[in-house]
C-alpha cells in the first residue's frame, strides 16, 4: 500500500505542477467512490469560479433509466462548460490530479470539450 501511495503522490505532483504553473485557469477533477466533481480554479486569486458535480445534477436519470457513473461524469463536464461560458471562461488547463486519464476523468473532459471548453 505504501508503494501505491508514493506513486500516487508523485503522479499528483507531476501533473498538478504543470497545471498550476500555467497562466490559465485550472479545471480540477476529483472522483470519489460515488460521485464525480469538477471545478475551475483561479490560482492567482485562490478561488473557485465554477463548480459542478453529479451530486447536484438535475435530471440525472434519463427517462427512468439509471445512468452509469461515466455517463454522469460526461454530464458534469457539460454542466461545467455551460457554467463557465456564462462567466466568459473559454480556455482552461486540465488538472486530473493523481487520477489516470480514463473512465470518469476522460468522460468529464470529453463532455466539457463537446460543450465548448478549450484545453
Amino acid at each position: 500500500m505504501k508503494r501505491l501511495d508514493s506513486k500516487r503522490k508523485n503522479r499528483k505532483t507531476r501533473v498538478s505542477q504543470k497545471a498550476i504553473s500555467s497562466k490559465r485557469l485550472r479545471l480540477s477533477v476529483f472522483c470519489s467512490g460515488k460521485y464525480t466533481y469538477g471545478q475551475i480554479i483561479d490560482d492567482d486569486k485562490k478561488e473557485t469560479l465554477v463548480f459542478a458535480s453529479d451530486k447536484s445534477l438535475a435530471g440525472a436519470d434519463q427517462g427512468g433509466k439509471k445512468l452509469t457513473k461515466i455517463e454522469k461524469a460526461r454530464l458534469v463536464g457539460e454542466a461545467l462548460a455551460k457554467k463557465a461560458e456564462k462567466k466568459k471562461i473559454d480556455e482552461v488547463v486540465f488538472d486530473r490530479s493523481y487520477f489516470r486519464y480514463h473512465g470518469r476523468v476522460k468522460a468529464l473532459a470529453e463532455g466539457a470539450r463537446q460543450a465548448g471548453l478549450k484545453f
